[in-house]
């Protein structure tokens, strides 16, 4: 099996796909319904979210081995470093080494959106230290012909990370995940493009040279935009997008269809400008990323890096 450097590597543009753990076994099945659906799409690899303060540990851990090991889709947990000891996070990283798990992305993480928590308790103050000590558990594992190390990935952000208005140094603290052993960024969603052009040549003057795989959410309605803002603060919404939005009834379907309609005109644009791989928040559902690949005409992620030599 390539190994997840490899395929970063060779692969020209990847394309996957994010979900998060249901907590009830009646979303888990409809979720898992979704992601059958959309490995027709013959996605590069798929990720799966961590609760704050590690609340979805264990439901993450049972859906990641699950699409492993049911669909040979490969799968990327997320995992943060808030509230969690170093044993803590010792045992959950060799038990993906033990599993055969080739990628994991490393976070800081949020605390319980109810709990004041003490970041002075945590035993990983970033993702920079916790990415160096992943590779540490990795170089152990290492064996010729077994484990091949874990591929480490790390969160990029287009328009600003939220908690570092100084966009100085926030350049200087992903140059600092990278330098600990990083293997390629995933960015926060944006919707103008051009944020993303910006943060790729930033990074490039910065000294990082390792793939930049770009973000897309499709909007859902009104309501999941504003969650959205409140989400990720420092988000902006482009004018353009907004007018589409203020010309449709308001209704959920009409603001999913210009979400759609955004999100391919995005993927078209970062075809065309070769970005690294383009990863899609999916929501739990397949229906808006397989809307995106049909409206894009093609039937998978290989066609869509490659599309075939057509006679004109």
């Amino acid at each position: 099996m390539m190994h997840f450097r490899d395929l970063l590597k060779s692969s020209g543009t990847t394309f996957s796909f994010e979900f998060f753990p249901p907590k009830t076994p009646a979303g888990a099945s409809k979720l898992f319904d979704h992601i059958v659906k959309l490995e027709a799409l013959a996605p590069s690899f798929v990720s799966v979210t961590y609760g704050a303060g590690g609340s979805t540990r264990q439901l993450t851990r049972d859906l990641v081995h699950k699409v492993r090991e049911q669909t040979g889709i490969v799968t990327v947990p997320h995992l943060t470093c808030v509230k969690h000891s170093e044993d803590e996070i010792r045992k959950i990283v060799e038990g993906y080494a033990q599993r055969g798990i080739q990628s994991i992305l490393a976070l800081r993480g949020d605390a319980p959106a109810d709990e004041d928590h003490d970041w002075g308790t945590d035993r990983f103050s970033n993702a920079s230290e916790l990415v160096y000590f992943i590779r540490k558990i990795s170089d152990e594992y290492v064996k010729p012909g077994g484990f091949p190390g874990f591929g480490i990935g790390v969160a990029g952000f287009p328009e600003g990370h939220p908690g570092t208005p100084n966009r100085l140094n926030e350049m200087d603290y992903l140059k600092a995940k990278v330098d600990s052993g990083a293997d390629y960024i995933i960015t926060q969603m944006f919707f103008d493009n051009r944020d993303l052009y910006d943060f790729r040549d930033r990074c490039e003057m910065s000294g990082i040279r390792i793939p930049i795989i770009a973000g897309i959410m499709p909007i859902q309605s009104i309501a999941g935009m504003k969650r959205m803002a409140d989400l990720a603060q420092g988000m902006r919404f482009p004018a353009p997008l907004l007018r589409m939005v203020r010309r449709t009834d308001g209704s959920n379907d009409a603001i999913r269809r210009v979400g759609v309609h955004w999100a391919t005109e995005q993927s078209r644009d970062l075809l065309d400008h070769r970005v690294a791989g383009i990863h899609f928040y999916t929501l739990n559902t397949s229906s808006a990323t397989l809307e995106i690949y049909r409206t894009l005409g093609v039937a998978n992620s290989d066609q869509l890096a490659k599309g075939p030599l057509l006679d004109f």
